[in-house]
C-alpha cells in the first residue's frame, strides 16, 4: 500500500490541555502515481505586470497597442494627432502642387492686366511671391491650432517649426529651390535689366537668407524677438 501524501492541521487546545491533529489528504492521482500539488494561479508579478492567470490579461492582450512615439504625439480632444500640425503641414498630400498652382494663378492674373509689360509681370510675380513667403514663413510666429506644447511654438516662426526644426528635409529643400527657380525665370524674361535684376535679387535674398541653418532662431537686432 502506497504512502498517502497530505498534511496535518493542529486544532486549538481543549480544556484538558490536549491537542488534536487532523490529517488532510492531498490530491489523489488518477493513474496511481504520485500527485503533484497544483500551483496557485498568480495574476501579477512583483512589477505589477499581468500574467496569463488573470482575465484582464486576455482582454488587454487582444487590444491594439500604440508605440511610445504615437502615444507622445497623440493629442486628445482635437481633430489632429500631431502635437503641432505646423510641423507637418508642408508634408501633406498635394500641398506642393497647390503651391505651384497658386503661383501660376498669380502670374496669369498679372498677365491679364493690360498696361503691365512682360518684364513687369515677372518682376511683380517674383516680388509678391517672396513677400508672401517672407510674411507667412519668417515673420508670423506661433500656431493657429490648439497645441499642448506649453507655448513652445509661440516664439517660433513657421519655418522654424517645420519638421520639428530638422534641417534639409524635403519640404525645406522644395521651399528653398522654388524662389530660386522663380528668380531665374524673372531674370530671363526681364532680359537681365539692371533695375529688375536688383529688385529681384534683393527679393530673393530676403527669403533665402532666413532659410539657412546658420540663421535658425536668430533675430537680427532683436527684430521680431517677442
Amino acid at each position: 500500500m502506497g504512502k498517502r501524501e497530505g498534511r496535518v492541521l493542529l486544532l486549538p487546545k481543549d480544556g484538558n490541555g490536549g491537542q488534536l491533529g487532523v490529517f488532510v489528504a492531498g490530491p489523489q492521482p488518477m493513474d496511481g502515481g504520485s500527485a503533484n500539488p497544483v500551483p496557485p494561479i498568480e495574476t501579477a508579478d512583483e512589477r505589477g505586470r499581468l500574467l496569463p492567470g488573470d482575465r484582464r490579461y486576455r482582454r488587454e492582450s487582444c487590444a491594439p497597442r500604440r508605440s511610445a512615439s504615437e502615444a507622445r504625439r497623440m493629442n486628445v480632444g482635437v481633430a489632429h494627432s500631431e502635437v503641432n500640425p505646423n510641423t507637418r503641414v508642408m508634408n501633406s498630400r498635394g500641398i506642393w502642387l497647390a503651391y505651384i498652382i497658386l503661383v501660376g494663378l498669380l502670374h496669369v492674373v498679372l498677365l491679364s492686366i493690360p498696361f503691365f509689360s512682360i518684364p513687369v509681370v515677372w518682376t511683380l510675380t517674383n516680388v509678391i511671391h517672396n513677400l508672401a513667403m517672407y510674411v507667412f514663413l519668417h515673420t508670423v510666429k506661433g500656431t493657429p491650432f490648439e497645441t499642448p506644447d506649453q507655448g513652445k511654438a509661440r516664439l517660433l516662426t513657421h519655418w522654424e517649426q517645420m519638421d520639428y526644426g530638422l534641417q534639409f528635409t524635403s519640404s525645406r529643400k522644395f521651399l528653398s529651390i522654388s524662389p530660386i527657380i522663380l528668380y531665374l525665370l524673372a531674370s530671363f524674361y526681364t532680359k537681365y535689366d539692371a533695375a529688375h535684376f536688383l529688385i529681384n535679387t534683393a527679393s530673393l535674398l530676403s527669403v533665402l537668407l532666413p532659410k539657412l541653418p546658420q540663421f535658425h532662431g536668430v533675430r537680427l537686432f532683436g527684430i521680431n524677438k517677442y
